[in-house]
């Protein structure tokens, strides 16, 4: 049993299905859902939109930033959901620093062709699908924690993850 407050990070790679999982979540939870790209500084955005991946410097301030967003959930006493990549070790730690009991991960996994093929079908995402093989470099595939197999589907995903958070 997990009480509030407290913060579900829901974490992948782009295009793995991260903010439909999250949105579905934060819907079963009755709380926020906070989507990560949106806290992105806009020289991030520019960066990613040109064909460049970030580099630990970049997402330092990004990860900063979600922090705070998460401190002020906290604060409030609330729980949230967040649809974030989180891709290295580093990168958790500077999100939860402060908080890391009160922020629980999911990861939902995919192989490189099936994330490829989600990502060339989608549309007016600044994340195109040539950038993917840079996320798949990047991840440190996190253990010990609730890991998902995209195949399953989002809606299964979710109602997994909100029997794993289900308050009894």
């Amino acid at each position: 049993m997990v009480s509030a407050p407290y913060i579900i990070v829901v974490m992948g790679v782009s295009g793995c299905g991260k903010t439909t999982v999250g949105k579905l979540l934060a819907a079963g939870l009755g709380c926020e859902f906070v989507e990560g790209d949106e806290y992105h500084p806009p020289e991030n955005i520019a960066k990613m939109g040109s064909g460049q991946p970030l580099d630990d410097e970049d997402r330092r301030g990004w990860m900063a930033a979600l922090n705070n967003k998460l401190r002020e959930v906290i604060q409030s006493g609330d729980r949230a959901v967040l649809a974030c990549s989180a891709l290295k070790v580093i990168y958790r730690d500077w999100l939860t620093e402060g908080l890391a009991d009160l922020v629980h991960f999911v990861f939902i996994r995919g192989d490189f062709e099936a994330i490829n093929q989600r990502m060339e079908e989608r549309q007016g995402h600044y994340m195109k699908a040539n950038m993917l093989r840079s996320q798949f470099d990047t991840l440190e595939e996190p253990r010990d924690i609730p890991t998902f197999d995209l195949s399953l589907g989002s809606d299964l995903i979710a109602n997994r993850v909100l029997e794993l958070f289900s308050e009894k």
